[in-house]
């Protein structure tokens, strides 16, 4: 049997070091754009050749098209991510795959974040999509396609999010891109937050909005963890 894949191929910038990425990476969930991660799971983690080595599994969903539910049901799906970070090249790699579902559509999914020459942080993320659904191989696969560009997006913005929280002294900036190659018309899109105002109110120190400031900060933490327990307890009971 000769099974065909399609490949898309996306990109984001950051304007965060390639250190604080890497650190903001294993605090990536829970995010306004992850509501389709119902859990994540660190089950195997060494240090080999100066590199870290993990392995995560996480849980899934996203919502099937009226076309899809001949084929499966919307159910969670497993997804196991390895990782590999190399501290002295400044490179993280992870490479995801789907547990279940793989004869409809297997989604194999490599990104690697690289730190510019600017201080930002790039990074490229490549999907390889195929199906074994005869017949419907072809419609599957440019509906995969679609679905990653759209959750690519999605998982930047999401990210982006954490690492404002994280390091809100710098500035936020993430830019995305599709490649053409992938078949499709490239899309761009950019978010930038002006730090203007900012810095003109910290010239004139403000103690009440800035307990205003971190109260608020907290509250949305506190909200977006009480959100994550929710949906852990929502599925494992």
């Amino acid at each position: 049997m000769v099974i065909t894949a399609s490949t898309c191929r996306t990109e984001a910038v950051f304007d965060y070091s390639w250190k604080n990425v890497v650190a903001a990476y294993w605090n990536r969930y829970p995010n306004p754009s992850s509501s389709h991660v119902l859990t994540e799971d660190t089950i195997q983690r060494e240090v080999r050749d100066g590199k870290l080595y993990s392995r995560r599994l996480l849980s899934k969903t996203n919502p099937v098209p009226k076309w899809g539910s001949r084929f499966y049901n919307n159910v969670p799906v497993k997804i196991v991510e390895d990782s590999v970070l190399d501290p002295v090249a400044k490179t993280f790699t992870t490479f995801t795959r789907n547990l279940g579902m793989k004869k409809i559509m297997k989604v194999d999914e490599i990104v690697t974040y690289t730190e510019q020459n600017d201080g930002s942080t790039l990074a490229v993320r490549r999907a390889y999509i195929s199906s074994q659904v005869f017949g419907f191989s072809r419609a599957i696969r440019a509906f995969g396609i679609e679905r990653f560009k759209s959750n690519s997006n999605k998982a930047s913005n999401g990210f982006d999010y954490v690492l404002r929280r994280m390091f809100p002294k710098s500035q936020s900036s993430v830019l995305h891109s599709a490649s053409p190659a992938a078949g499709a018309t490239g899309t761009f899109a950019a978010q930038q937050i002006d730090l203007s105002a900012a810095t003109a109110a910290a010239a004139v120190p403000n103690h009440n909005s800035r307990i205003k400031s971190v109260a608020r900060i907290g509250y949305d933490y506190i909200k977006c963890h009480a959100n994550k327990i929710a949906q852990l307890f929502s599925v494992r009971n």
